[in-house]
């Protein structure tokens, strides 16, 4: 990675929505030390630009077609255990907020946030400290007292991974196909997640995970 100090702080930015690239490449740009230096719209694309470019702080959203940003924080961080990386999203779910950071995400912000407090993030990120929007940092609070916690705290990355695939209705062999895994491993990992959660039918699942945010039904 780049000297900070030294040539500013570079950026690639992940959404899968042009108008939001294009909006918060303006917003960083206008810093003076903030430089996009790629852009991509899916976890496949970003983890090439990041071999490519070699970001100080990847700015990324949690849902994306295919695998999701979690996706590509992990292999991102199995690339770069150093790479430092800003998950940026309208997800405010503790569910996914750990998943995030489980992953290996150094920061999580929500598109609600003032674009200043994106700033600080990303520079905070590259300073290698950890960054949270404020409401993301009230959710971990309230969820840490929580005394029953979530059904899904038991699942890793992987497994929140695709349980939020399948409830948002792709196949064993899509998600397979998304995470370059094995059918039979995503059915593994299928029945590890109803063992680990109890639910006994997919239908629980799906519900299980609309209710943790997850999805949507």
């Amino acid at each position: 990675m780049s000297e900070v100090a030294a040539t500013g702080i570079s950026v690639l930015l992940v959404d899968d929505h042009p108008i939001v690239r294009q909006g918060y490449r303006r917003v960083l740009e206008s810093q003076g030390d903030l430089h996009v230096v790629a852009e991509a719209d899916n976890a496949a694309d970003a983890y090439s630009a990041f071999k490519a470019h070699d970001p100080d702080v990847v700015v990324l959203d949690i849902s994306m077609p295919g695998a999701s940003g979690l996706e590509a924080i992990r292999n991102i961080r199995a690339r770069s255990p150093r790479a430092r990386i800003l998950v940026f999203t309208m997800h405010n779910e503790a569910v996914l907020v750990k998943a995030a950071f489980g992953a290996g995400a150094s920061g999580f912000v929500t598109k609600s946030s003032e674009p200043s407090a994106v700033v600080h993030a990303i520079r905070s990120v590259a300073r290698g400290e950890r960054a949270m929007s404020d409401d993301i940092a009230h959710i971990l609070a309230e969820d840490s007292l929580s005394p029953t916690g979530s059904a899904l705290d038991q699942l890793g990355e992987r497994e929140i991974e695709i349980l939020r695939q399948f409830a948002g209705g792709a196949t064993t062999e899509q998600i397979a196909t998304h995470l370059n895994l094995s059918v039979k491993t995503v059915q593994n990992y299928h029945y590890l997640i109803k063992t680990k959660t109890g639910a006994r039918t997919d239908a629980q699942l799906v519900r299980l995970a609309a209710t943790c945010g997850l999805t949507r039904i």
